[in-house]
């Protein structure tokens, strides 16, 4: 690096080689899909302006006395608002793989007095749930975590009740995103129908009616 002193070129190395890193990381992660480890926790706590809360809430459309399922919560981002939406009378119900997550989420809940939210551990391609059970469902940077996304959708099919409402939620820099196109195709195989979509390539919801 022509006129640039020693330091300012380690600097410059450093940072390449760190884009490096985290280029293999996302090829890796991409390869072997698995759920954000809890020890990373705080990368599902930072601001998601691709996908706000705001918008899953346009396109879920919840209202009180609604039982809903949320697949994938993480450390409560969305859940802790949804259950607010759903009062009086409705009930979020949350599914994690992870007993840390739902724990948070939960310690979470209670700090801020929330009564409405019931968690359960479980896989999300083998739903613990009996059928048309929920009026809705929703997952949020979950479904590219799953190893078999047809099998997850269609256990979301089934556990809803007829013309439930299914929202899927994908947005950068996650490197599990779902692009529009795929997920759409996922969907119909599991036996949905496309209903909108708000959003652009970088971050979107999508919403589908089993």
């Amino acid at each position: 690096m022509k006129g640039k002193g020693p330091a300012a070129v380690a600097l410059a190395t450093a940072l390449l080689s760190l884009l490096i890193l985290l280029a293999r990381r996302v090829q890796r992660m991409r390869a072997d899909p698995t759920a954000l480890p809890y020890d990373q926790r705080l990368w599902a706590e930072f601001p998601r302006p691709l996908v706000p809360r705001a918008r899953l809430r346009k396109v879920l459309r919840p209202r009180a006395g609604l039982r809903i399922l949320e697949v994938g919560p993480g450390t409560g981002y969305y859940s802790l608002h949804t259950a607010g939406w759903l009062l009086p009378g409705g009930t979020l119900e949350i599914l994690d793989v992870q007993q840390d997550m739902l724990d948070h989420t939960m310690r979470r809940a209670s700090a801020q007095g929330a009564q409405n939210i019931i968690p359960t551990q479980g896989d999300a391609q083998e739903l613990p749930y009996g059928d048309n059970t929920f009026e809705s469902a929703y997952l949020v940077a979950t479904l590219g975590e799953i190893p078999n996304k047809v099998a997850a959708l269609k256990e979301l099919r089934r556990v809803l009740k007829p013309g439930g409402r299914l929202v899927v939620g994908e947005g950068q820099p996650d490197p599990h995103m779902i692009r529009f196109k795929t997920l759409q195709g996922l969907a119909e195989t599991a036996g949905f129908s496309f209903e909108e979509r708000v959003g652009g390539p970088l971050g979107y919801f999508a919403s589908f009616k089993g």
